[in-house]
């Protein structure tokens, strides 16, 4: 699944490996198993049958978004977008949920 990000922070920490220092060492690792997972599912429900990310929507103000596993704190947060040929993920923040 085609993938893009909100903020250039994350961008560079997925393409450069930057700024890994603004979260845990351990989150930062699961970020990439969680990412070369994405690349590689065809659409959400391949993130649903994956039970161990724990893709799921949110509710209330953020029902538009989704969030993935990193670990027990950090989430990763994403909506599902469509474009003129295809819907792809937008990546939005690593969240800590505690």
């Amino acid at each position: 699944m085609q993938f893009r990000f909100k903020s250039r922070k994350l961008e560079q920490l997925y393409y450069n490996d930057k700024d890994d220092h603004h979260y845990p060492s351990d989150v930062v690792g699961v970020f990439f198993e969680v990412m070369a997972t994405l690349a590689a599912a065809t659409d959400e429900r391949d993130l649903y049958a994956f039970k161990g990310l724990h893709f799921e929507k949110l509710k209330g103000k953020r029902k538009n978004e989704h969030s993935l596993r990193l670990n027990d704190q950090f989430r990763l947060i994403v909506t599902i977008e469509q474009d003129e040929q295809e819907k792809f993920l937008f990546i939005i923040s690593i969240e800590d949920y505690h």
